[in-house]
């Protein structure tokens, strides 16, 4: 019997961190729904707990590089744009179905591959002009703007988790860029002192108002699972696999979300809406299954 090598078994456990990450991440729904309380404030209350809760792993995961400015400044970006993909897509589930809000989200890797070029360098190709066409289908379809249900609020859903995308399509660019120079847990902490205040100034001075112990509570639990958990399984996976397998791993959030959709509230998606997603995710997979010079080399 072959024995993998230490190279083989850390790409292995990548793989499997990332896949558990994705689906606590598609859990979402189940706590959003059940704590409810304004987009704004679940997203301050989350940071801060993903934040603070990361601190104690700072003794041991730390990296002795010395980080550049240049580092320091995209990781404060990083900060900026978590927060805003972090309200933005509770700001979609709240407002729409779970599968309008978590695959309009997922629009990210077209985002990824569009703005590879101006980013790191990367040669645009056919097959993401193609995927781009293929997802706006998808996502039309998914819609159903010509259903006598559909309502603004499913258009504002769809803006939300759509500008969710564009934020952590940034974030996942970033994080690749700053593995080298941060640990997981120095990311998660450092990005989040970053993110946490930002999120509190978004909070209406109302919004505590009404919050019940039970909603927060099921809040916190949502934020120590997805969120500590999920984001550093995350970032530590992502060290150990190549972007691309990772953004073809998040691909389980989508589906698990839906499938909470279904059978948590009941909402089964129409044909037309499926085959939309599967659009959606299928142009995915063409761009972030697309071959790089760096795969080759």
């Amino acid at each position: 019997m072959t024995v993998p090598d230490a190279p083989n078994r850390s790409r292995a456990l990548g793989y499997a961190l990332i896949a558990v990450a994705a689906t606590s991440w598609g859990t979402w729904p189940l706590f959003l729904r059940h704590a409810a309380m304004p987009p704004s404030l679940s997203a301050a209350i989350v940071m801060a707990i993903m934040t603070f809760g990361t601190v104690p792993m700072l003794v041991r995961d730390r990296l002795r590089s010395k980080p550049t400015r240049a580092q320091w400044a995209q990781l404060a970006w990083l900060g900026v744009a978590d927060a805003l993909n972090v309200v933005l897509l509770f700001a979609a589930y709240a407002r729409t179905s779970v599968a309008i809000a978590v695959l309009t989200h997922y629009l990210t890797p077209l985002f990824v591959a569009l703005a590879a070029p101006l980013v790191v360098a990367e040669r645009m190709q056919r097959r993401t002009l193609g995927a781009v066409a293929f997802s706006f289908a998808g996502l039309i379809l998914l819609l159903e703007p010509w259903r006598a249900t559909f309502g603004d609020r499913d258009l504002v859903g769809a803006a939300c988790g759509a500008a969710s995308a564009a934020f952590y399509a940034s974030n996942v660019l970033v994080n690749k860029r700053l593995t080298a120079a941060f640990s997981g847990s120095e990311l998660v902490v450092f990005h989040g002192l970053v993110a946490t205040p930002l999120l509190i100034l978004l909070v209406p001075a109302s919004a505590t108002a009404g919050v019940s112990g039970h909603a927060l509570a099921v809040l916190v639990l949502g934020a120590f699972g997805p969120g500590v958990l999920g984001g550093l399984f995350f970032v530590w996976g992502l060290r150990r696999v190549p972007a691309t397998h990772a953004s073809v791993l998040t691909l389980i959030e989508p589906l698990v979300a839906v499938l909470c959709g279904a059978v948590a509230f009941g909402e089964v998606l129409g044909p037309w809406p499926l085959f939309g997603g599967l659009l959606i995710l299928l142009g995915a997979i063409a761009v972030i299954s697309a071959p790089t010079r760096a795969e080759h080399g």
